[in-house]
Order: structure tokens, then C-alpha cells, then sequence
């Protein structure tokens, strides 16, 4: 009979873009046709959203990302300041981000295997991808603990998470050398997760809130709409790179209406990259094309590209052609964290 380390014996690795210069590559496909031309596309928008000195990038993120190895880009960006704010799912920033952060790991796997066997032995698999459960189940402690140690308030996922860069700050943070969150919380770049107890954190939470019923942690969703909506009346000039769709695709491209609401006028997104898998056909948000946001006044038309293509083939394309250009050489970091230097959760 099989055992889990029969299952969890190879580790995915996360691709380091700096090692593979794809300039003359990427630079090739503008003369291809269908989504090697979109991407050619999108790959050098993504550049001039870093040669635009004014403007705020915005990354969004849904879908399995990390877990299948995109970690590392994420982290370039972070560090060498292409990415001034993110968006996304819970699940890559606790179930798989912070998840690893902790020292655990996501395996190679296979779609074609007996999935009750899996679950008899606490595997669970996104895909061909494997992830040993028990160590999930820390990773909700994990979350659960931060909870017990901090001031009993309504949070917005964004003062949460740098709740959890500085438990690794002062658990080993140098340790966690390519976790995006500790890079987020050193380079004050903010991670919003806008439905964030849908993951790992969220089994913490109820655990938290259970135990403590009268004075708990909480996460205040309307919170976040309006730090986010923040950075947008602070950046007038903003572009957003989102991976998939999503939640975090509607919250970002939201905050131009918000910023209208508010102060009266507001500048639709200058510059928009979607890559994606879903069809615009059902009317649903993942699939639906940049020109359509257009209509809702939140993304310009003139610098907008859909590359309908799986994340783990374009995304290291488009990065690491901007990372190889070095437009991100003169950038400055636009210190968003610090906009919110008034709040509880950074003293």
C-alpha cells in the first residue's frame, strides 16, 4: 500500500525569471499572430506601466499561482519595485504563499490518481499538484495564533497581512528569504485579500472567533474596498497586471468608481494586462475583456491587452521580458503602506 511519501517525494519549483532572458523572444512574437502577438502586446505595456514614473502598478492575483510555481516572480517584483500593490485570493497569499513561508512545500503530482487514496492519507491536490494536509493544518493555527496575539478589532485583510509579515519578522523572518509577504511587509508594498476567510486563514478565524466570542479579530471587507480606493485618490496614474479574474480583478478595477464617488472625478486605469483562461461569453467577470470595464469608466482602452493564455506559460514571458528591459532600474517604490501609517497596525 502506498504511503504519503510515495506521494510527496518532488517539490515544485518556482521559476526564477532572471535567469532566462526572453527579450528577443518575446520581441519575436509581434510578428506572430493570434496570443503570441497579444502577449508580445501585453509584455510591453507591462514595461511602459514601469517606465511611467507616476504610475502605481497594481498586481492581481486568482487562481492556483504559487502552488504551481509563479512564487519567485512575484517576489522579483516586489523586491525590485514593479509592483507597487496586490491583489488577491487567500488562498495564494495564506493556503500557499504564507503556507510555504512556514518552511512547507507543494509537490509534483498527477491528475490521473485515485483521489479517495489521497484523502485517506491527508493529500489533498489541486491538479497535478500536491499538498500534504496536516501541514495545511498548521498554517490555520498559524493564523489562529496571530489572531490571539493582536489588539481584538475589525481588520482589513491588508492590516491582517502585515500582521503576518511581522510574525515572520520576529519567527525567522530572514529565513523566509522568498516569501512574498515578508518582502510586501520590508518593501511596504500592501497585499489585499478582499474575500479572506476563503482560505487557510479563514479555519483560523472561526476557531479564534469560537473561543472568543465577545472580543475577537475580525475582517472588515468594506475596509479594504476603502484603503484600496486610498491608494487610487493618492495615484492618479495607476495600471493594473492581473492573473486571472476574479474577485480581485472587480475590486481593483472598483476603485475607480470609488475615487469618482468620493472626490468627484477620478482617472480610469491608464494601462490594463489580463491574462486569463475564461471565455467572455457567460457574461462572467474573469473572462470579460478590458474594453467592456471600459464601458463601467474604469479601464482606458488605448493601452489594454487580453492574452487568453494558462498563467504558468504567459506570466513568465511578460515579467521577464520587463524584468530584462530594466525599466524597473529607475523606478522608485511608491511606499503605499504608508499611507495607512495613521492605522493601529503599523507603529
Amino acid at each position: 500500500m502506498a504511503t504519503k511519501k510515495d506521494f510527496l517525494k518532488d517539490t515544485i519549483k518556482h521559476i526564477d525569471i532572471k535567469k532566462y532572458n526572453v527579450v528577443s523572444l518575446v520581441e519575436a512574437m509581434e510578428h506572430m499572430a493570434y496570443s503570441a502577438r497579444d502577449l508580445n502586446r501585453a509584455a510591453r505595456i507591462y514595461d511602459m506601466m514601469l517606465k511611467d514614473k507616476e504610475c502605481g502598478v497594481i498586481l492581481t492575483l486568482a487562481g492556483s499561482l504559487f502552488s504551481a510555481g509563479l512564487k519567485k516572480i512575484v517576489y522579483d517584483m516586489v523586491m525590485n519595485n514593479m509592483v507597487d500593490a496586490i491583489v488577491s485570493t487567500g488562498a495564494n497569499i495564506v493556503d500557499q504563499e504564507f503556507f510555504e513561508a512556514l518552511g512547507f512545500k507543494h509537490y509534483l503530482g498527477s491528475p490521473f490518481v485515485d483521489d479517495n487514496e489521497l484523502r485517506d492519507l491527508a493529500i489533498d491536490r489541486i491538479y497535478d499538484t500536491f499538498i500534504d494536509e496536516d501541514e495545511l493544518r498548521i498554517c490555520d493555527e498559524t493564523c489562529q495564533k496571530i489572531c490571539d496575539s493582536i489588539e481584538p478589532r475589525p481588520y482589513s485583510s491588508r492590516e491582517f497581512i502585515w500582521e503576518m509579515g511581522k510574525y515572520l519578522e520576529n519567527n525567522g523572518g530572514p529565513k523566509c528569504d522568498d516569501s512574498i509577504i515578508y518582502a510586501a511587509y520590508k518593501k511596504n508594498v500592501p497585499i489585499f485579500c478582499p474575500a479572506f476567510s476563503d482560505c487557510s486563514a479563514g479555519f483560523g478565524f472561526i476557531v479564534h472567533q469560537t473561543q472568543n466570542p465577545d472580543k475577537h479579530v475580525s475582517i472588515d471587507s468594506a475596509k479594504d474596498f476603502l484603503e484600496l480606493t486610498k491608494i487610487k485618490q493618492n495615484c492618479a496614474e495607476t495600471g493594473i497586471f492581473m492573473i486571472g479574474g476574479g474577485v480581485p480583478k472587480n475590486f481593483t478595477q472598483d476603485i475607480v468608481v470609488a475615487a469618482e464617488i468620493l472626490d468627484g472625478d477620478a482617472a480610469m486605469h491608464k494601462y490594463a494586462v489580463q491574462i486569463t483562461v475564461a471565455d467572455q461569453r457567460d457574461g462572467a467577470l474573469s473572462g470579460s475583456t478590458l474594453k467592456e470595464a471600459s464601458s463601467w469608466g474604469k479601464v482606458e482602452t488605448t493601452f489594454e491587452q487580453m492574452v487568453y493564455a494558462e498563467a504558468t506559460v504567459a506570466m513568465p514571458l511578460i515579467t521577464g521580458y520587463a524584468y530584462h528591459k530594466g525599466s524597473w532600474k529607475e523606478r522608485k517604490q511608491k511606499d503605499f503602506q504608508k499611507l495607512f501609517a495613521n492605522e493601529k497596525a503599523i507603529v
